[in-house]
């Protein structure tokens, strides 16, 4: 009993008060992360003429995977199997389902024997209106990290057809394989916190899409400087700080794994962002802001399959490891690949997610603590590879449930943009690229002409486009334009 002489009907007595506040306080930081974190960063990070339009991508698509999430894809992912990559779908809307305990029925472990109860299911001491929403703010993150590889010249409309359909064909397979009772979750993949379901499926999914998408005009992909560094530093550091919510939330509990989780995101996070900034220095003379922003990324990226899983030092290693790798692959690789020349990732997505979350979920089979994994995993006597025994064999595993989500979100994806193809454009016409913002939404970043003075055409004639020789085709409209 959670608490003795204190039980009513809101608040039964298998509720857990602090578990139960911590999860909706994890919850609320991850969703802080994507608005108004990523909303904040996408929108000025990128080039002023696509500041609303890659704002609003990510604040569409957080609106979008709630509905889809409650109606159907929440149960895909965490409800009873249908597959074994693949849950039943089923609506979570339902009063007598959401005011009852948590369970994720799939999560039952058996031993070998198939009879013998290893590991009993996940079931938290906290209602399921709580791990609908703790885990519905994971999946919109996930589309909004992929929306990265594609800024700049997306079709909004079929973004808008692209993310239900993206959450419903291949998060959710991600989701229930690793977490929710799928086959790598039976068979011991370690990923703490989304290593693999978050970062690398929306790392591969991202270029994936920036493939099919096509790229941005020669002039952006030549010259994209950030609109506004600053505002660009305040969504990192949101980003940052609700990291706390995204690897301390993940045992479910508010116990001493979570505290181990949320010391170690911060301690990799720190340390590749150093190390990233150091590089910066050593080849380039200068210390980039951007790039500190993208080393904290992959710091954070690395160390989440393993935030709970690993010690201190571990996290250190992880963090050097996390600081260099990507440097390498975006800063070298990407200039003399030709894949990565020909398909624009417009924000990096590939190495700051994708390669840093295989990176991430390889050294978390590498260093995962025994007394932590058994804090954690469904599989008893779980470890990594420098403690002996079966750990050899663990990093054998992560590297296959990697290999997994990687096949899984190249076809997937790629499906996925094929049909979007059939029925609309997936890129933007080259008139609306030219121009940008004001001609596919009608409004415009920083649209500011004097002191509470109406628009005139005739007299504030400031809009943004790389053509100058060309008359304005698209009269702005909406309310920014009345200041």
């Amino acid at each position: 009993m959670a608490y003795e002489g204190n039980v009513s009907a809101s608040v039964p007595e298998w509720l857990n008060k602090g578990d139960n506040a911590w999860q909706m306080i994890s919850a609320t930081l991850v969703g802080l992360q994507s608005v108004p974190g990523l909303v904040i960063l996408y929108g000025s990070i990128v080039k002023k003429k696509w500041a609303v339009n890659s704002a609003f991508m990510a604040l569409y698509a957080f609106a979008a995977v709630i509905l889809c999430w409650v109606t159907w894809a929440y149960k895909m992912s965490f409800g009873h199997r249908l597959l074994p990559f693949w849950g039943k779908a089923g609506p979570a809307l339902g009063q007598k389902f959401l005011i009852s305990q948590s369970k994720l029925p799939a999560t039952v472990h058996y031993f070998s024997d198939g009879v013998s109860v290893e590991t009993p299911a996940i079931e938290p001491w906290y209602p399921a209106a709580t791990m609908v929403w703790f885990q519905c703010v994971f999946a919109a993150i996930t589309l909004i990290l992929l929306a990265g590889a594609v800024l700049g010249r997306m079709n909004f409309k079929a973004w808008m057809m692209f993310v239900p359909l993206w959450l419903t064909f291949s998060y959710t397979v991600g989701a229930f394989s690793l977490w929710g009772g799928g086959f790598l979750f039976h068979w011991g993949v370690m990923d703490y916190s989304g290593g693999y379901v978050i970062h690398l499926s929306s790392g591969i999914a991202g270029f994936t899409a920036a493939y099919w998408v096509g790229p941005r005009e020669k002039k952006d992909r030549e010259r994209f400087p950030p609109n506004n560094v600053l505002l660009m530093l305040a969504g990192a550091g949101l980003l940052w700080m609700g990291w706390a919510g995204f690897n301390g939330g993940d045992p479910y509990a508010a116990n001493t794994d979570s505290s181990m989780a949320v010391l170690n995101t911060n301690i990799c996070a720190a340390t590749s962002l150093l190390v990233w900034t150091w590089l910066d220095v050593i080849f380039f003379n200068k210390p980039s802001v951007i790039g500190a922003v993208q080393g904290m990324i992959t710091g954070l990226v690395c160390i989440t399959p393993g935030a709970g899983l690993v010690q201190g030092w571990a996290a250190i290693i992880m963090g050097v490891m996390s600081g260099s790798v990507p440097w390498f692959t975006m800063m070298i690789l990407d200039k003399r690949w030709k894949l990565f020349t020909k398909v624009d990732d417009t924000l990096g997505v590939f190495h700051t997610h994708a390669v840093a979350g295989l990176l991430g979920g390889l050294l978390t089979g590498l260093f995962a603590e025994p007394q932590l994994c058994s804090l954690f995993l469904p599989v008893t006597n779980s470890r990594g590879g420098v403690y002996g025994g079966s750990g050899g064999m663990q990093i054998a595993k992560q590297l296959v449930g990697g290999l997994f989500i990687i096949g899984w979100n190249l076809v997937v994806t790629s499906i996925i943009c094929v049909v979007i193809k059939a029925v609309m454009p997936l890129r933007m016409p080259e008139d609306h690229l030219l121009i940008g913002d004001d001609a596919v939404h009608g409004e415009e970043a920083y649209a500011l002409w004097g002191d509470g003075e109406k628009y005139d055409v005739t007299r504030h004639e400031v809009y943004y486009s790389d053509d100058t020789s060309q008359p304005r085709q698209y009269p702005s409209s909406g309310a920014t334009q009345v200041v």
